[in-house]
């Protein structure tokens, strides 16, 4: 039942905030964020306790891994909404907010579902409504180039989809030759318990299919060419949605069915095509990041960076490999979220997003400033955040499993973006220039995001929280390590 609360909250707030009056959106907006995260407890509480929490028959179930998803999600979109919460945000009308906080929930509600669903292919229709319901949230501000972004946005992600739905074919197709018209064929318990018998060709070649197409939507390189313009383009909570969590949501996908296809056709195939995308989105990002000129363009690329990370941790595999890669999820969620939500003020304050024209940040607005330069820092994978460790794990996976070829050329790539960034942020936050265009005053309800992803992020990289271990460790054994 918490299952389906979790679910109702955000559906229902769109609903309320799409035909409501614009009057009450904002105290409406506030209040689902809070139901949200009470929901979103009483879900992680009770999987803690039973293993895996089952609602409508079956149709929706969520295990450890789903509630280390559902629990990024909140967070994130509680930072985000909170964001969106600040008077006059985006100097739109109250109409237009209202809009915005439909969407926003819609948005929600999608991603949710996504991860909490045991039907392969209710989970393909959430992901494609994620598609549908932050399109126009990338087209918020109606711009020519907000336009343009959001229609490459849709058509390659819609591409993407239909080739994870090519593969979702193909796995049912597996199915009824072995198994017959089998009830609940599509879900993932089913699948898993079928697994050894499944045959391993077509196995394979469904796989291909969804790593391209849900790989598309997690902003693998080379399927990652929408991202740079969509994030740079859409209102900054949006942009730490999509690339704090939306993502994710895609490498989710990948995760379920990569776990089908090691016991179908063995860990290797998977493990060689993860480690070789994930190494391209590692090339490309460093390619771009050595030499950043937009700084949301810049955060979008360290997106497919971090996202490539992850590929190479589940391609590494063992306990290392997969809970490094649990984690830098976790810790990419925090970082990119709180640096597009300050990005975001930046480009208000300054006028552009341009890096060049930013400069004396720290000086001109200092919660922003040092909040910046800290989760970017933190982004960058320098202790004591929570990123030094889970990049330590994944890149200690490689070495370990003999990727040593791989994990060395991680490396390398890591360090140009790292040598590109850092020079983007000393430029930004210290060099003497002209001031913004509007000083910040500083305040609480403008520093707590900040202060909580932050302080999130020192908590997973000095002092884990007592059941982090564990959670990481359940969420692991449901992918096999």
């Amino acid at each position: 039942m918490t299952l389906v609360v979790l679910l109702l909250v955000p559906l229902i707030a769109a609903a309320l905030l799409a035909w409501g009056p614009a009057r009450t959106a904002r105290n409406l907006h506030a209040t689902t964020l809070a139901a949200m995260l009470g929901a979103v407890l009483l879900v992680i509480a009770d999987v803690t306790r039973d293993g895996a929490v089952i609602a409508l028959d079956g149709l929706l179930r969520a295990d450890p891994l789903s509630a280390w998803m559902v629990g990024l999600i909140a967070v994130v979109a509680t930072l985000a909404g909170a964001e969106a919460l600040a008077p006059g945000h985006g100097n739109v009308d109250g109409e237009a907010m209202r809009r915005f906080y439909a969407l926003f929930h819609l948005f929600v509600f999608t991603m949710l579902l996504a991860v909490t669903t045991d039907d392969l292919g209710l989970m393909w229709v959430a992901v494609e409504g994620t598609t549908l319901a932050s399109v126009f949230l990338v087209n918020f501000h109606r711009t020519r180039a907000s336009l343009e972004a959001a229609y490459k946005y849709l058509l390659i992600c819609s591409v993407g989809i239909a080739l994870a739905f090519i593969g979702t074919v193909l796995v049912y197709f597996a199915d009824v030759q072995q198994f017959g018209a089998e009830a609940h064929a599509l879900r993932w318990t089913t699948l898993l318990r079928w697994a050894p018998q499944l045959p391993p060709r077509v196995v394979e070649l469904a796989f291909v299919f969804l790593l391209v197409g849900y790989g598309t939507k997690a902003g693998l390189a080379p399927m990652h060419t929408w991202l740079p313009d969509a994030h740079s383009e859409a209102p900054a909570p949006i942009s730490a949605l999509m690339s704090g969590v939306l993502l994710s949501v895609g490498l989710y996908a990948v995760l379920r069915f990569k776990t089908v296809a090691d016991v179908a056709a063995g860990p290797d195939f998977a493990a060689r095509l993860l480690v070789l995308l994930g190494l391209a989105s590692l090339a490309v990002a460093a390619a771009f990041l050595w030499s950043p000129t937009n700084v949301k363009r810049m955060l979008a690329y360290s997106s497919v960076e971090h996202v490539g990370l992850v590929a190479l941790g589940l391609g590494f595999g063992g306990a290392w490999g997969v809970a490094g890669a649990l984690l830098h999820i976790g810790n990419h969620a925090l970082a990119k979220s709180t640096l597009f939500i300050l990005s975001g003020r930046i480009r208000d304050a300054f006028g552009t997003a341009d890096i060049l024209p930013v400069r004396g940040l720290v000086r001109a607005m200092p919660v922003t400033g040092r909040g910046f330069a800290l989760a970017l820092l933190a982004l960058l994978g320098l202790p004591p955040f929570g990123l030094f460790v889970s990049e330590l794990m994944i890149l200690g996976a490689g070495f370990r499993g003999g990727w040593w070829l791989a994990s060395a050329l991680a490396l390398v790539l890591l360090l140009m973006a790292f040598a590109g960034m850092l020079r983007a942020l000393h430029h930004m936050a210290y060099e003497p220039g002209p001031p913004a265009a509007r000083r910040e005053a500083p305040s609480w309800a403008g520093a707590a995001p900040v202060a909580v992803g932050l302080g999130l992020l020192l908590l997973t990289g000095m002092a884990w929280p007592p059941g982090l271990a564990t959670a990481l460790a359940r969420a692991a054994a449901v992918l096999g390590g």
